[in-house]
């Protein structure tokens, strides 16, 4: 029986997935799924570092290396050390996806702290440190579509990283982050720089849309909207998405070896167990995107997806669901930004979380080498 997720190949849509551990790496977890199931990325976040290295001790190993090297090590300076060696491990596994790709595919993701969300120039000094740390070709830095980080993806992408934008929900918002990474590449162009190099993507958040709008339509005693804003809202941003890189700016800079940005659709995973678990993903497949899937997601599509180009189908019914939310008063936009605002806030907080768990980590250690 052929494989779901191999076949979203066909339509132009890859597959990566949300999540990373030295667990996955120690165990050719990855390795597996790269061969097996056609996944040809990974994206990481804080929240997915507090589980991997918060819990379990995977990572005892090399804190107690680090530490026996230099006991002042904070825990911010011991995280790095430890996501910098899964990164790498991570892309060292994906290398032959990105050879084989061109360089379009074959990325992982690691993003800079999520309290430097509101700081541009401290933003762009942490997404410069960590893509030198990492030092390989096929590492994307995350650096979140707030209007502090617009600027620092730009500079990023014009010093020629990688970059992946995070927490992107309206398309006001995805146009800025277009326009910043066509700003970067002409920027790089200026300086007679090559610009082949450099892949991109925007992670646009799609079931968190639907959380939100469908606690705005229960206020308002509207069932006919739930669970339907989120796609309708992914398909026009694809339009969009199509008709920039149709655009006159885009040619120019393909002429020189510019990639397209990639939409990647984020926050796939059903939140509601009243929709079907692969909602998210069969909605939105279709050329030039790429799903990042948690391993939930990606066991359940294997197990019963239906892949199709279905992204270009219903524009009208798209268009209409979004002016029907618009004339029941709901304020879509003002939706977003707080999704922004949420997102930004519950990295920030995994990460402090996180930051006190190395921390204790760190105490026992040095603790029991002082008892030893």
């Amino acid at each position: 029986m052929a494989n779901p997720l191999l076949e979203l190949e066909k339509y132009g849509q890859s597959v990566w997935i949300d999540n990373i551990s030295r667990g996955m790496l120690k165990k050719g977890e990855l390795k597996n799924l790269v061969e097996n199931d056609g996944i040809t990325g990974v994206t990481s976040n804080p929240s997915i570092f507090q589980k991997a290295i918060g819990k379990g001790n995977d990572y005892d190993e090399q804190l107690k290396k680090l530490l026996s090297e230099n006991s002042d090590l904070t825990a911010q300076q011991l995280f790095e050390m430890l996501a910098v060696k899964d990164i790498q491990g991570g892309t060292d596994v994906l290398a032959g996806v990105n050879e084989k790709t061109n360089g379009i595919d074959g990325y992982v993701s690691l993003e800079v702290s999520p309290d430097l969300a509101y700081d541009t120039n401290a933003t762009i000094e942490e997404a410069r440190k960590l893509f030198q740390e990492v030092n390989r070709k096929n590492v994307m830095i995350k650096i979140p579509a707030t209007q502090e980080g617009i600027p620092a993806i730009r500079q990023m992408i014009s010093e020629g990283a990688n970059i992946n934008v995070t927490l992107i929900f309206s398309q006001p918002v995805y146009e800025q982050v277009v326009d910043a990474y066509l700003s970067g590449l002409e920027d790089r162009v200026k300086q007679d720089k090559e610009i082949h190099n450099i892949a991109s993507v925007a992670s646009f958040f799609i079931s968190r849309i639907d959380t939100a709008v469908d606690n705005a339509l229960a206020e308002k005693n509207n069932e006919e909207l739930k669970g339907k804003i989120a796609i309708a809202n992914g398909k026009l941003v694809y339009q969009k998405c199509d008709e920039i890189f149709a655009s006159e700016r885009f040619k120019k800079l393909e002429e020189k070896g510019a990639k397209r940005q990639r939409l990647l659709w984020a926050s796939t995973s059903t939140k509601n167990p009243a929709y079907p678990d692969i909602l998210y993903v069969e909605e939105l497949i279709g050329n030039n995107t790429v799903n990042t899937m948690p391993p939930a997601t990606i066991d359940a599509y294997k197990d019963h997806g239906k892949p199709a180009e279905r992204i270009t189908k219903n524009i009208e019914e798209a268009g209409a669901r979004m002016k029907k939310l618009a004339e029941l008063n709901i304020d879509f936009i003002e939706i977003t930004i707080k999704l922004t605002e949420d997102g930004v806030v519950l990295f920030a907080n995994s990460f402090k979380e996180l930051m006190v768990e190395i921390e204790n980590k760190k105490n026992e250690i040095l603790k029991n080498v002082i008892s030893a």
